[in-house]
């Protein structure tokens, strides 16, 4: 084992409560894995038994690609363990990465938030994440890590020395966060927003605040939970909070009552410029990327860092670090043949809220001589009955929003496509493949486009294939 382990093999064995089998254990694990396309030599791998595959058919190929070390579950032992191989064996493999996790988080003296909503997840956890690294070793969430699978194997993956653990916990169905809470124990949990999505499974707005204020009862004992004072169910979750057990309560937004205030907003240069009053001290600092959805959403994490001890200047000033990722808002030129577009690639997934934040960054934007505002919207999806009115809705933010061209994707974007005018529509077609030609044939230097929609849609397709084009064979402009 060297110093740099992040399991010893042989704490392995009690962690998992696990037997073992084959060749003698690795001194110890450089990382854990439940994938192996993504799995780094010396890692430990998990086989998983996921939604469509079973993760034991690729035990040989984890060992292939360098794995330390493998956790199979007794019904495949007398299969897989004539290869030598190091195994660690369990009774089913879910509960002993979950096992894992609980004992990554409990060796752990870290300072430990978790972070739910309908929108702005991912981007507050990245904003934390940059901020806190620069106060202490920080441990946050890979992607978006945030589900029975995602939890348990970022907590396994937190170094023993981690200051300060940054999670993020997703759901599509009630009781999710609740038992993914309990695994994360945090000292503060925050909730971004609470917007329409998944209404197909709970019916109702208040339904989905129910399932995110599961997160305040895995709070530790003194805990806080951060919200959003200018979000419509935001009694109902500081009512949730205080029976859940959460000792103190924080607040960011716009409202006069909110705790850390947004007083102003501008973008300036593709990043955006923030003037707040947070406890009582203002400030102006910068946010690395565009939106006021991110400002608001940094207002989040600065209520973190100080619950965490960190000075509020300080932390302010690592915000303009932050940069969006691919398909979460991030912003970046791509040639064509005769200039180029910018691209402000929002395909990770979509929801209402989230669509019309987006459409604030289009908004800002500022085209070439030539260029034009083009939005690209493929169908929300898992919004239930009134899918179709919702869809329509976003006629009218289009229109605000500026957008010169509109192209959409799928049948529910249909309402929208014909709500808008006549001048606006692109074109309309049944799925981002057959969007492809007349998108991509449409554009030219200066045009600035947003992509939007939920990840089945596939509209991230059309960003690749955007990217992949060199200038030379993307198809000309007119």
């Amino acid at each position: 084992m060297t110093n740099h382990a992040l399991w010893s093999g042989l704490a392995l064995v009690g962690a998992l409560n696990a037997r073992v089998s084959g060749s003698a254990l690795p001194l110890g694990v450089g990382g854990v894995s439940i994938d192996t396309r993504s799995l780094a030599p010396g890692d430990l791998f998990f086989a998983i038994n996921g939604e469509s595959r079973d993760g034991h058919q690729f035990v040989g190929a984890a060992f292939e690609r360098g794995a330390a070390a493998a956790v199979i579950d007794e019904a495949h032992a007398a299969e897989l363990s004539g290869s030598g191989r190091p195994l660690y064996i369990v009774k089913d493999t879910q509960q002993a990465l979950e096992r894992l996790g609980a004992q990554g988080r409990a060796r752990a003296a870290a300072y430990v938030a978790a972070i739910t909503g309908s929108v702005g997840k991912t981007s507050t956890k990245e904003m934390a994440r940059e901020v806190l690294s620069h106060f202490g070793p920080t441990h946050a969430s890979a992607a978006s890590y945030n589900n029975q699978w995602g939890v348990p194997l970022s907590l396994a993956r937190m170094p023993a020395d981690t200051r300060f653990g940054v999670f993020e916990l997703g759901m599509n169905h009630p009781g999710e966060i609740a038992s993914l809470v309990q695994l994360v124990q945090p000292h503060v949990a925050v909730v971004t927003r609470v917007a329409p999505a998944h209404l197909e499974h709970f019916g109702s707005i208040e339904a989905i605040a129910d399932a995110k204020a599961e997160i305040f009862g895995g709070l530790i004992e003194g805990g806080v939970a951060i919200l959003n004072r200018d979000d419509a169910v935001y009694e109902r979750l500081l009512g949730a909070a205080r029976i859940l057990g959460a000792a103190h309560v924080f607040t960011f937004g716009k409202s006069p009552e909110a705790q850390a205030r947004l007083l102003s907003y501008e973008t300036i240069d593709g990043a955006g410029v923030v003037n707040a009053e947070i406890l009582g001290l203002s400030m102006q600092f910068g946010v690395g990327a565009p939106g006021e959805h991110l400002a608001l959403n940094a207002l989040a994490v600065l209520l973190v860092a100080y619950v965490f001890g960190v000075d509020l200047d300080a932390a302010a000033a690592k915000l303009d670090g932050f940069q969006a990722s691919k398909g979460r808002g991030g912003q970046e030129k791509i040639a064509l043949e005769n200039g180029e577009i910018t691209l402000i690639d929002e395909s990770y997934n979509a929801n209402p809220a989230s669509v019309r934040a987006a459409l604030t960054l289009l908004a800002d934007a500022k085209p070439g001589p030539r260029g034009r505002r083009i939005a690209v919207f493929g169908d929300m999806l898992e919004l239930g009955p009134q899918s179709g009115e919702m869809h329509a809705d976003l006629a009218d933010d289009f229109r605000r929003a500026g957008v010169d061209l509109l192209f959409t994707a799928g049948p529910q974007a249909a309402s929208a496509f014909y709500a808008v005018p006549d001048a606006m529509r692109g074109a309309h077609r049944r799925t981002a493949a057959e969007l492809e030609e007349p998108f991509l044939s449409s554009l030219r230097d200066g045009d600035v486009v947003m992509l939007k929609g939920s990840n089945a849609m596939r509209m991230g397709s059309l960003a690749h294939r955007l990217r992949a084009n060199s200038a030379a064979n993307l198809p000309q402009g007119r």
